[in-house]
């Protein structure tokens, strides 16, 4: 799945045009290194998101083309 319909779909950014956004801004890391929106993400990669002074480390644990308000939480979990 593609990294800007994960982070919609897992609901860490609101809307896939914004995550499609901060992706080109180079403000979405994956493993490490700017990721481009097309990035094929896989259970395991560690998504780092800089949006405005925050600063927020995820691990993918599931990929689902669809996620319930409910389900969206069980697909990544929050790192310190």
């Amino acid at each position: 799945m593609r990294l800007d319909k994960y982070l919609k779909v897992s609901r860490l950014i609101k809307r896939r045009t914004i995550a499609n956004e901060a992706c080109d801004a180079g403000r979405v890391l994956v493993n490490g290194k700017a990721a481009r929106a097309s990035y094929e993400v896989k259970p395991g990669d560690i998504i780092e998101l800089n949006i405005g002074t925050r600063t927020l480390r995820t691990e993918v644990i599931s990929v689902q083309e669809f996620a319930g308000k409910d389900q969206a939480s069980e697909l990544y979990r929050i790192l310190p």
